[in-house]
């Protein structure tokens, strides 16, 4: 198969990945936080984050998952927002609390977030006020047992 797509590739960019540098994706992570601290690694507006930012947050939520709300390894954790610069600091912070991360539209109805929450049996989730309305609606038949915000 001819990989055309190879000539748009910036030099310096390998052409293939070893599967086997990495266990998970918290690894990359961890290696990436590391080789680029200092440097900007998500923007919204006129806020950046650091990679070193979001590391410090991520870990920060983590424990928030882990002590206050006492999850447990394995917990789904829903994330119902779109994309802000809170987003990549929640996926990071469940995945380092050894949690699964279930990505919910934020523009589903209330009859598709409960389908998904039921389906995947997350216990909490993470929403954005503007979409509440739409949990309402529906809390009380799906299996959440607790919500970070």
């Amino acid at each position: 198969m001819e990989k055309r797509w190879l000539k748009n590739y910036q030099q310096g960019v390998a052409a293939e990945i070893n599967l086997d540098s990495f266990q998970s994706v918290s690894e990359v992570f961890e290696h990436a936080v590391k080789k680029f601290s200092h440097r900007p690694a998500v923007a919204n507006m006129d806020k950046v984050l650091t990679y070193a930012e979001i590391d410090r947050l991520s870990m920060q939520f983590a424990s928030f998952l882990q002590h206050e709300l006492k999850l447990g390894r394995g917990s789904r954790v829903a994330i119902m927002m779109p994309n802000l610069l809170q987003y990549p600091v929640a996926v990071f912070g469940i995945l380092r609390a050894g949690m699964t991360v279930v990505n919910v539209n934020p523009l589903y109805t209330p009859r598709e977030l409960e389908h998904q929450l039921k389906d995947a049996g997350v216990e909490t989730i993470l929403i954005l006020e503007n979409f509440a309305n739409t949990l309402q609606q529906v809390v009380k038949r799906t299996p959440l047992t607790s919500s970070p915000a």
